[in-house]
Formats: C-alpha cells, structure tokens, sequence
C-alpha cells in the first residue's frame, strides 16, 4: 500500500533540515501547548516513500484511462504521413479542445517548432514524442514538493467548490499519516453540510482509530457551530495535545460566492490568530472534469487566501488533462496529488512526466 509518509525518527542533538517531499507528500508541524508561552523546537520531517513500483505502474495505468479521450484526440493528429501547417492547426485545435487553453496551446506550439527545428524530426511520430517532452516541461513547475516537519503542527485548510472531493482527499492524507505514527487533528468546519464531520469519523475509523480516542486521529467539531470557531478550537486543541498536523475541513464556496468566500477569509484569519501566523498549507481540491472552469477556481481562491497547493481529482473520468497545461502556464501553483478513484491508493503524487506520458499516449 502506498504511503505518503514514514514514521519521524527520535529528536537528536544535531538536528537534520527539514525535509523536502519529492514528487511525494511530506510530513507535517507541531506547536507547544496552547497554555505554555515558550516555543517547542518542530521535529524534523523526514523523506516520503514512493510507492512501490508495481502499485505505481497500476495508478498511472488507470491516469492513462482517465485521460484517453483527450490523449486520443491528439493522437489523431500524427496518424498522418507530412509535418506540415495542417498538421499545426489540427494539434492546435485538439490542445484547446482538452482545455489547455489559449495561452499555453500558443507557448507548446511554438516550443514544439522550435523542438522539431532542433531534432530535425522528419516524421509525425517524433513530433509527438517531442509535444510529449514539451508538456512535461511546461508541467514541471507544478512538481514542487509538499514540505513538512518546519512547524508543529502543520496547520492546513483545505478548500474547492462542492463535490470536489475534499472531505475524500482529507481522509485519504489523514490515513497515509496516520499509518506513519503522525498524530493528526482534523477540523470538521464543513457545519453546513450534514454528515461532513460523520464523513471525517468514517475516515479516521478507517485509520483504525477511534474517532474520539486521543491516539492516531482526533476531531473537532461543534454542532451548529462557526466555522471559523471550529478551526480556531482545532488550532488550539491541537497544540495542547501535541499534535503534528492539523486540518481544516471548510465547506465548499463558489468563486463567485463573494459573501461565502469571506467565510474563508475569516477562517484564515482565525487559524492566523491561533498560531501566530498564516496557514501553512492552503490546499485547493479541483474536481478533473471541470475543465477550463479549474483555471478560473484557482485564480479566484489564490487571490482570497494565498494558495500553496492543489490537489487534483477524479481524473478517472471523462478529464480533459489539457487544464493542468492551463494552470502551469497561467497560474502555476505546485500540484501536490491527483487522483484516479475512490481507494486510498488512487491519490497519489504529481509527476509531470508520468502525466505528458498518460495524457498523450
């Protein structure tokens, strides 16, 4: 089973920098009591473990899947025999239709003359090798890593619009931590919807935690209550209790909700409140589907609360891949997961590579 996070080693003397998550997701922050006013030193995070190669080749077979009606849209396009203008128009015309938008099919058009000038290439074949290296190219820049382990604890809110998947996401980040010994506090701010903080219970069950029980997984919840209480309860709650992560669950907001986005400005400012700082992780959850849409989400929570990651789902469907082009060209806030269905090992990490491969095989 893959696992994002491995079990943080005893405190030494001299302690290691804090690590980076490569292509994989990292471990998280801890913060002293609530009730002590002297800083406790973070325990250094430590290296996230890859999946294991053959559950790996599994979940990018089922990306592949996922993205085979825009990958076979612009596999049609080298099915002839002549790299000419026609060949340009129809890749131009297949790349906006998969979303890629305006700006982004403009820059891998004129990045993929330039690469087939550089090749010589003399077939469509090597063309589209090369518009697979441009993609991951322009996509590269949303591989960052995900960093934990320089704060305790690492407080995130996570957010997205309604049926994004992020109470699922949540669950799916909080069994990988707890399966490594991490000591995770979850907020249940959702309070409008029902069944969210029971959503979060079925979760942390999963874990093989009691809900309630002070071990792997806690929550806190309040019936009816503010959201922006909740979290604030959470971010204290979870430093007394020694706890290395803390998330949010918010309730999910259209960008053009203006009156409910401020909701998660409040939110944010609350968190601010209780740690002394801002949240450490902003995390947008983008449901894969919802194509050029996803651009004009990130766009609009980047700018109410700062985002500092993106996690991607249900690429399982009918997702037209081209929308993460849009991203990386327009707004290239790092990716730290996506993923290809309900199982726990179906949330895995970006890979920019992987992803071109997928997307245009």
């Amino acid at each position: 089973m893959f696992s994002f996070f491995k079990k943080k080693p005893a405190p030494s003397d001299a302690a290691p920098p804090p690590a980076v998550v490569p292509p994989v997701p990292a471990s998280p922050i801890a913060a002293p009591p609530a009730a002590v006013a002297t800083a406790t030193p973070a325990t250094p995070a430590t290296p996230i473990t890859p999946a294991a190669e053959p559950e790996r080749r599994s979940w990018v077979d089922k990306l592949r899947g996922g993205l085979r009606k825009t990958g076979s849209s612009i596999a049609q396009v080298f099915t002839g025999t002549q790299i000419d203008d026609t060949l340009y128009e129809e890749l131009e015309s297949a790349l906006l239709m998969a979303d890629a938008g305006v700006k982004a099919t403009e820059f891998l058009l004129d990045d993929l003359r330039r690469r087939v000038k550089e090749a010589k290439a003399g077939d469509p074949a090597q063309v589209k090798t090369l518009l697979a290296a441009a993609v991951a190219d322009l996509l590269r820049p949303l591989e960052k890593p995900l960093r934990v382990g320089e704060h305790a604890p690492t407080v995130m809110m996570v957010v997205g619009v309604n049926g994004a998947g992020k109470t699922t996401s949540i669950g799916k980040l909080t069994r990988h931590l707890a399966d490594s010994g991490q000591k995770v506090l979850l907020a249940a701010a959702d309070t409008f919807r029902a069944a969210a903080r029971e959503q979060l219970a079925v979760w942390a069950e999963r874990a093989d935690v009691p809900a309630q029980q002070a071990g792997s997984v806690e929550i806190v919840s309040q019936a009816d209550g503010d959201p922006a209480a909740v979290s604030f309860d959470a971010v204290v709650a979870g430093k007394a209790r020694g706890c290395d992560v803390v998330i949010a669950d918010t309730a999910g907001r259209l960008p053009t909700q203006l009156h409910l986005m401020e909701e998660l400005k409040k939110i944010r400012r609350v968190i601010a409140k209780a740690q002394g700082g801002a949240p450490h992780e902003v995390l947008l959850v983008i449901d894969g589907n919802t194509g050029q849409n996803a651009l004009a989400q990130v766009k609009s929570f980047d700018d109410a609360l700062g985002l500092t990651g993106l996690i991607v789902t249900k690429l399982d469907g009918t997702a037209k891949g081209g929308m993460l082009a849009a991203i990386a060209r327009e707004r290239p806030i790092p990716v730290y997961f996506i993923g290809v269905g309900e199982k726990l090992e179906d949330l895995q990490t970006f890979n920019a590579r992987e992803f071109a491969q997928a997307l245009l095989t």
